[in-house]
């Protein structure tokens, strides 16, 4: 949308636009732009609430009184929970009870999370004839011990000589977060996708690790790395909601 809005600007039409990843609006430099700091598929926050959503489409409308880009703002609010007829359309039950880790031994706790979810997750492999935890060519338990062997040893290199280091790391991170979504599908219950997302992020140890990774890659040399960490680990909604967004 914002390469689009430059061409219209050109012809005379003032344009904006809401943006969901901030840091692709930026590189773009969108004539007009407000970053949310909601969900992807979420533009106006949650479905059922017309007040927000006014207020979301109305400071996105003001940025119009802008006679000049680039202007990219940040829109102040977090969505707020789910409405009650929302929530009636989109229920999420997760009846995994994860058992305790060591304190303080993210590896281990990883590893023990990824078994208890594994027979969910096979039963969404089977029920849909595939995974789409396969990008990175290693098991969920391999995945997850490249990425906390990273951050206990940053100078770890990739697990394949002809993958940068930066890349390795995203698709082993990828394939742990398509492995626990599909677990989760598969549990009793309607999953909600912007539910089971919130999930993953503040409830699993899974989450905890990948914010753990975040900052050691905020840390590494390799503009792969550093980039990685920066711009595709965790979702800037994520991150405006801890207070961690740099």
């Amino acid at each position: 949308m914002g390469a689009l809005g430059h061409y219209l600007e050109q012809e005379g039409i003032a344009t904006t636009q809401i943006s969901l990843v901030r840091e692709h609006t930026a590189a773009i430099g969108a004539p007009r732009a407000l970053w949310v700091p909601f969900i992807l598929g979420r533009p106006f926050g949650v479905p059922g609430d017309a007040a927000f959503q006014r207020r979301v489409l109305l400071a996105v409308l003001r940025l119009l009184e802008a006679e000049t880009g680039p202007v990219l703002e940040d829109y102040p609010e977090d969505a707020p929970a789910s409405t009650a007829a929302a929530d009636e359309a989109e229920s999420f039950a997760c009846p995994v009870s994860f058992g305790k880790a060591a304190a303080g031994d993210d590896a281990s706790a990883l590893q023990q999370e990824i078994a208890e979810l594994a027979p969910w997750h096979d039963i969404a492999a089977q029920r849909r004839g595939r995974t789409t935890a396969a990008l990175s060519g290693l098991s969920a338990e391999a995945a997850a011990r490249f990425i906390t062997d990273f951050i206990a040893d940053p100078q770890k290199t990739s697990y394949r000589e002809d993958l940068a280091c930066g890349l390795a790391l995203r698709l082993a991170c990828e394939d742990i977060k398509a492995f626990y979504l599909e677990a989760v599908s598969a549990q009793p219950g309607q999953s909600a996708a912007h539910q089971a997302h919130e999930w993953f992020w503040r409830e699993t140890v899974a989450g905890r690790v990948f914010l753990s990774l975040r900052e050691a890659c905020l840390g590494h040399a390799d503009p792969s790395v550093h980039g990685f960490g920066s711009n595709n680990l965790v979702p800037r909604a994520i991150l405006h909601t801890l207070g961690a967004v740099t």
